[in-house]
């Protein structure tokens, strides 16, 4: 697909000589935005921070595998109780691309769903069938999500147990797709079709596993993100993608890609830092997801009122860039 959107200087002529910051934030929302203990947002200037920096004009775009729902209910209401304006462009692409809105004071805007991304009903209703007979003390069905289908860790259960837990249903929901002759691929090990097509992908994340499309992932929500932004007015050139996982980077892949100038920050360096073609940003070793997420959002907020925020979008600390 090609649009203005995948083309900086048609989408955005003279994008880098407009007095509006020339910056846009792409958001992971579990890890940098909500607590992955918690679930919630549970820093309070995450989202008046989110709401300051939306209300200058710099476009936000929580692009995530969450459903719509959870973002209506977790993060949908912190900004619009803390103030978010009309002419705010903030944005929810949820599962991986597949679901998209705005977010208005009002709330939640008109919602859009991608039908060519949901996954067969037989597949749905035989991984609650595996949570239900075996898996229920550990991980629960999401029952949220339009697309894909999503398995998460119970907030009562002990991490460890969960991800030991883990990979023995990823493997049940791998023989589930094989007897429903559904190609499918987890981690490394492919198991196509009769007719030799992988059209499923089993996801696991330090929470949860999504079973979904091939098509769908953080790369896929970037291009939706940018079309919406591009419909609604300036484009930036200048991005920096927020993350907590390796997937996550695939947000900044794209965008530098499309020629735009992009800096991502992982949050969860923990994992390693893949050698890219563009900045990797971290927080101190002390900082981790919401809290490293909180950090970087204060810092640009700090200096968009500090008048440091600059129109390239780059916060200058001597030689760093955030």
């Amino acid at each position: 697909m090609t649009s203005d959107a995948a083309n900086p200087e048609a989408a955005n002529p003279g994008a880098a000589d407009s007095d509006a910051v020339n910056l846009g934030l792409l958001l992971d929302v579990d890890g940098p935005i909500a607590s992955p203990i918690t679930r919630t947002i549970a820093i309070p200037s995450i989202a008046s921070d989110l709401v300051k920096l939306a209300n200058a004009g710099i476009p936000v775009v929580f692009n995530t595998g969450r459903s719509d729902e959870f973002l209506r209910g977790e993060v949908v209401g912190p900004l619009v109780a803390g103030g978010l304006r009309a002419e705010a462009r903030v944005y929810g692409v949820c599962e991986k691309g597949a679901v998209w809105f705005r977010i208005t004071p009002d709330g939640v805007g008109e919602l859009t769903v991608d039908d060519t991304l949901v996954l067969p009903s037989a597949l749905r209703e035989g991984v609650e069938r595996l949570i239900d007979e075996r898996f229920a003390d550990s991980m629960f069905f999401d029952h949220t999500k339009r697309t894909m289908i999503s398995v998460e860790q119970r907030t009562e259960v002990d991490s460890d147990h969960y991800l030991a837990v883990q990979p023995e249903f990823d493997r049940a929901v791998l023989d589930l797709c094989t007897t429903l002759e559904i190609g499918t691929v987890w981690r490394t090990e492919a198991a196509p079709d009769a007719s030799g097509t992988i059209s499923v992908r089993i996801d696991p994340t330090i929470i949860s596993t999504d079973i979904e499309s091939v098509r769908v992932g953080k790369d896929l929500g970037a291009e939706r993100a940018l079309e919406l932004i591009a419909a609604t007015g300036p484009l930036p050139t200048r991005w920096r993608t927020v993350g907590d996982s390796r997937s996550d980077y695939a947000m900044a892949d794209w965008l530098h890609r499309e020629g735009y100038d992009v800096a991502h920050v992982d949050v969860r360096p923990a994992d390693g830092i893949p050698e890219t073609p563009y900045e990797v940003l971290t927080a101190p070793v002390d900082s981790t997801n919401d809290t490293a997420g909180a950090a970087f959002l204060s810092r640009w907020s700090g200096a968009l009122a500090a008048g440091t925020l600059r129109g390239a979008g780059i916060i200058e600390h001597g030689d760093d860039r955030a």
